[in-house]
């Protein structure tokens, strides 16, 4: 009995199957921000991959330059 009660509290499934609507818009509207600022996150590291990669390329001919 303590059991059901208990899982009552945290499990409800409406029987108003129109009460799942609003849920599923926040959860696509959080999906796509997710998304975005994954992207946003891969460009900003390809950028900052590149520009490392020169400066390496720059320091290597530095250092061939000097011998």
């Amino acid at each position: 009995m303590l059991q059901w009660y208990v899982l009552s509290l945290f499990l409800y499934f409406p029987e108003d199957k129109t009460e799942y609507i609003p849920a599923v818009i926040w959860l696509a509207v959080f999906m796509v921000f997710a998304f975005l600022a994954m992207r946003w996150f891969v460009r900003v590291s390809k950028r900052e991959g590149e520009k490392t990669k020169e400066l390496e390329e720059r320091i290597n001919q530095q250092m061939k330059n000097q011998k």
